[in-house]
């Protein structure tokens, strides 16, 4: 049996969709579970994470990030990506169930709702403080990982012409690195370039296919990638790396052999749905693409006029909490980030911070 049939079989038994081999179920991995299930021809067995994150989704249509609490809920994206695949990997355009459109109408009407803090700009800063994304918390500025996201799930929602959605692909591209790749979501801090990361650089990728970049930067963030996803390289960093270069028509030759290694490594161990679900995600298929090949801008699945349903807002709990590690460490270092701010490359970590590691 190969590694991706026996992560496959493993992703269809399990209902423990979590970062770690044991802790609370959590929407990303959920999600991801889900979109690789599905990716691979699965969709039966992607029901379960399926209907949990409808479980999960409040009524003002947020998806927060654990089990029984509602926010942060930049997850929303995540499910919107999930149920979505789910609907179009069905014959003949049928949806899953009535429940699955209510839930996808209430979760875009969250999302595009939903918006970081602008500023005015400084030149201390080295990005456009004005342009809006997503935040890790309501009330925060814009990161990448949540904005990039939020694209992925409005352009599988046919609102690739938002407003919202062509002003976050604005942001990603402003947020790159002069030389390609990018941070958490800062360039620059009092005069100093920030290094560039594998992870967010993956996911930002992978929400630009397609887009309109004369700056060039996206072309160097592509050769940037290309580059920097050496053997060792962790496996959620190397799974989004492959996700963002695929998205741009890129396959390294390397890439099978890399995920062959990682997934020896994580399966030696107790492995968490969120690494599993990534191997399989990066790992190629044919059944179906998770996302819609409509490009940035380009014309919208005559889907978003049938989901779009109005929905009220409910008042959001506070919990300050966001699972994920430091993306920038080797595999299996104990670091987390806090909510709001990018993950620990030089940033402070409240002592009362709840932590999980993917």
């Amino acid at each position: 049996m190969s590694w991706l049939e026996t992560v496959l079989n493993r992703l269809a038994a399990t209902s423990q969709w979590t970062y770690l081999p044991v802790g609370p179920r959590a929407a990303e991995p959920a999600a991801l579970a889900a979109l690789a299930l599905v990716a691979h021809g699965r969709t039966t067995a992607a029901h379960a994470a399926l209907d949990w994150l409808v479980g999960q989704q409040s009524p003002d249509g947020a998806v927060g990030i654990v089990d029984r609490e509602s926010n942060p809920a930049w997850t929303t994206a995540c499910a919107l990506l999930a149920w979505q695949a789910a609907d179009g990997a069905l014959p003949g355009g049928a949806r899953r169930r009535a429940g699955d459109r209510q839930a996808i109408a209430r979760g875009v009407d969250w999302l595009l709702t939903a918006r970081g803090k602008t500023a005015a700009n400084d030149p201390d800063l080295g990005h456009d403080a004005t342009l809006a994304g997503w935040p890790w918390v309501l009330g925060t500025h814009s990161w990448i990982e949540p904005t990039a996201m939020a694209v992925l799930a409005l352009r599988a929602s046919g609102e690739a012409d938002h407003p919202r959605a062509s002003e976050a692909v604005r942001l990603l591209v402003d947020r790159l690195l002069p030389d390609g790749g990018c941070n958490y979501g800062n360039t620059f801090v009092l005069g100093q370039e920030l290094r560039a990361h594998i992870q967010p650089t993956g996911v930002c990728l992978w929400a630009l296919a397609g887009a309109n970049d004369s700056s060039g930067r996206v072309a160097k963030t592509i050769d940037y990638l290309e580059r920097s996803t050496p053997a060792q390289t962790a496996t959620a960093s190397l799974c989004y790396a492959l996700l963002g270069l695929a998205a741009h028509g890129r396959r390294p030759a390397t890439s099978e052999g890399q995920l062959a290694a990682a997934a020896e490594r994580t399966l030696q161990r107790a492995p968490s749905t969120y690494r599993l679900a990534l191997l399989a995600l990066a790992a190629p298929h044919e059944a179906v693409s998770v996302i819609p090949a409509t490009a940035i801008n380009g014309a919208a699945p005559a889907a978003a006029a049938e989901r779009r349903q109005p929905s009220s807002r409910g008042a959001a709990r506070s919990n300050p909490t966001r699972l994920a590690p430091d993306r920038s460490e080797p595999e299996g270092a104990a670091n987390g980030c806090a909510p709001g701010a990018p993950p620990l490359n030089g940033n402070s970590l409240p002592l009362d911070t709840p932590l999980a590691w993917k």
